[in-house]
């Protein structure tokens, strides 16, 4: 008999928060332009947007050339590169918020892409991340073990591996070519 495990949790519970700010995010987009406008006047506004535009994209170059370096650097050293890996994905979010017409998603941008502000959204999204892996995986779950760990996809068990290539001793024909087997 199998016990059953945890219950799977609704899926909905990110996704109603997306949808929800993409749709109060034109509002908010709107309302925050046509109060500047009012404060500044249209030509200062216009100038602005276009101002924080190019001044976030040459940003987003430069922290994703940074970025990318770090991840490089971290790769070669051998070392799990989780903190590299999220702020390139906070970049790139980041990026793609600041190309947005609008003063609201220019400063959520900035928060994600600037290399002060980045490392509390680092750990948020790290926290989240860990939070939902804990959901699917179940609390009090042991961790795998020395890459032999069993667990269930759904379709039935994987046992997971690696491979160890044999290695021919010196001198013999097939040592250094590919192995046929013989049927």
């Amino acid at each position: 008999m199998s016990t059953p495990g945890p219950t799977p949790r609704r899926r909905g519970g990110l996704l109603r928060w997306l949808l929800l700010a993409l749709v109060i995010l034109p509002f908010a987009e709107v309302a925050a332009l046509v109060l500047v406008g009012r404060t500044i006047g249209f030509w200062w506004t216009l100038g602005a947007l276009v101002a924080v535009a190019v001044v976030g994209v040459l940003l987003v170059r430069h922290e994703t050339s940074r970025t990318y370096k770090a991840l490089q650097e971290t790769l070669n050293s051998g070392k799990m590169p989780a903190d590299e890996v999220t702020d390139a994905i906070l970049v790139m979010i980041g990026g793609f918020l600041l190309i947005l017409p609008g003063f609201v998603s220019d400063a959520a941008g900035l928060l994600l892409v600037l290399p002060f502000t980045r490392p509390v959204a680092r750990r948020m999204l790290q926290a989240f991340v860990a939070s939902r892996a804990v959901a699917v995986v179940g609390p009090g779950a042991p961790p795998p073990a020395g890459g032999g760990a069993r667990r269930s996809s759904g379709r039935g068990q994987v046992i997971e591996g690696e491979v160890v290539a044999e290695q021919q001793a010196p001198g013999t024909p097939e040592a250094g070519g590919p192995r046929q087997l013989d049927r």
